[in-house]
C-alpha cells in the first residue's frame, strides 16, 4: 500500500463527518475508499484501472455512486469552500469560455484587444 495515495489524517479528519454512518456489516475503510475515488477522477481513469491497493474497483464505484446521489460530496464541496475565504485571484482558462466561431479571426485581422506591450507577431 506504500506506492497509494493517501489523504493524510488532517486531511480526512476535515471530511470524516460528512460520511455517512454504517449500517449492519462494517464497510472497508473509508479513508481508503475516499482516497481511491479521488485517484481514479484526478488521474481520469476508469474504475477498473484503479490501483489494487485502494481495494476492489466495483467498491470504489458503488461508493462513489452512493455517496454522489446522497450528496456527500457536494456538503464536503461546500463545507471546504465556506472555511477557505476570499480567494486573491482567480483562474480562468479556455473551458469556461464560449468563443464566436469567428473570433479566432479577430486575432488575424487586429481586430482583438492587445494585452501587454509585446511586439506583434507577423
Amino acid at each position: 500500500m506504500a506506492d497509494v495515495f493517501l489523504l493524510s489524517d488532517v486531511q480526512f479528519n476535515r471530511i470524516r463527518r460528512y460520511f455517512p454512518l454504517s449500517h449492519g456489516v462494517p464497510r472497508v475503510d473509508d479513508l481508503r475508499v475516499v482516497s481511491g475515488i479521488i485517484y481514479v477522477i484526478k488521474h481520469g481513469l476508469q474504475w477498473k484501472d484503479a490501483p489494487k491497493g485502494y481495494g476492489p474497483h466495483k467498491t470504489l464505484y458503488n461508493r462513489f455512486m452512493r455517496w454522489s446521489r446522497m450528496g456527500v460530496f457536494n456538503r464536503i464541496f461546500s463545507a471546504l469552500a465556506s472555511q477557505a475565504g476570499d480567494p486573491e485571484q482567480l483562474i480562468i482558462d479556455a473551458t469556461h469560455l464560449k468563443a464566436h466561431r469567428t473570433a479566432a479571426s479577430l486575432l488575424k485581422k487586429g481586430d482583438f484587444p492587445a494585452f501587454s506591450d509585446a511586439p506583434k507577431v507577423a
